[in-house]
């Protein structure tokens, strides 16, 4: 079942393929429940989507009832072991458009086990380039993914900077509470050492405001604030807090299929389209 306000025809796919990076160490200010649901929101729309769960918990797996008990081909063993992007997909049973590379708890051992490793920093970069659905249309045809979306940790290690060196777009999830900003500098610093030194086309393309409560001044502040200093990077659509986005996971799914009607659905499907329709930084 889709979100309800989804269209009947298809948003337009990117000439290449974009590779994004959802991100913020700060923890529960809804980065996994963005990737998720951004992830289907895209399927909907049409796009052809890959979810790579770079977060040893796993909970993107599960709420996109992927397995991922210890065993299960995983990104610790395209990280680790070095098998190829495509040994380790799994297709999603909801959403003919989206595949997933779930993580294990093993992937919990994988920055201590790659400390000796050369380049160990892109080694998810490497992966993802060598997946011949990833290019351009050119290069790739129809068969290509539109969209990669990484799901980091909530930390700045070596999984994090994995993505960050593999990315070209950054989606900075912010809670729409008083601490929202607190540690953002030091993502943002972060992200300039990541493009000086390793990858200089990464970009923070999107912030997106979460867990937004419009009938409190706290909210409206934030959320003001948070357009103030970033203008039009932030998206139009802001995430409400909501019950039903929070219950979906439980049940092995996002909002968009427990529940696409409500209105955290209705609006990761909006904020979907918009990351759509906005298209690549040039």
């Amino acid at each position: 079942m889709l979100a309800r306000s989804a269209p009947r025809v298809s948003s337009q796919r990117p000439d290449a393929t974009r590779i994004m990076v959802v991100a913020n160490q700060k923890g529960g200010v809804g980065k996994t429940t963005s990737s998720v649901n951004l992830a289907v929101g895209l399927a909907q729309l049409g796009q052809k989507v890959l979810l790579i769960d770079l977060d040893p918990q796993g909970n993107a797996s599960t709420a996109l009832s992927i397995e991922h008990h210890r065993g299960t081909p995983s990104t610790y063993d395209m990280l680790v072991d070095g098998q190829p992007l495509g040994d380790v997909m799994h297709e999603s049973p909801e959403h003919p458009n989206l595949r997933v590379v779930p993580a294990t708890i093993d992937l919990a051992g994988a920055e201590i086990e790659l400390v000796s490793v050369v380049a160990r920093e892109s080694r998810l970069d490497k992966a993802i380039k060598a997946h011949p659905f990833v290019g351009t249309a050119a290069e790739v045809g129809d068969d290509r993914f539109d969209f990669v979306i990484i799901d980091c940790p909530p930390s700045l290690g070596l999984l994090t900077l994995n993505a960050l060196v593999a990315g070209q777009e950054m989606v900075i999830p912010i809670q729409a509470e008083y601490y929202a900003l607190e540690g953002l500098g030091q993502l943002l610093e972060t992200v300039e050492m990541v493009k000086q030194h390793l990858n200089q086309r990464l970009t923070v393309s999107t912030i997106l405001i979460t867990m937004y409560d419009g009938r409190t001044k706290l909210s409206q502040g934030v959320a003001d604030e948070v357009r103030e200093h970033f203008g039009d990077t932030v998206l139009k659509t802001s995430i409400p807090r909501s019950v039903r986005v929070s219950e979906a996971p439980s049940y092995g799914q996002t909002v968009m299929t427990y529940d696409p009607g409500s209105p955290g659905a209705l609006c990761y499907l909006e904020a979907a389209r918009e990351i759509a329709a906005k298209g690549a930084p040039a």
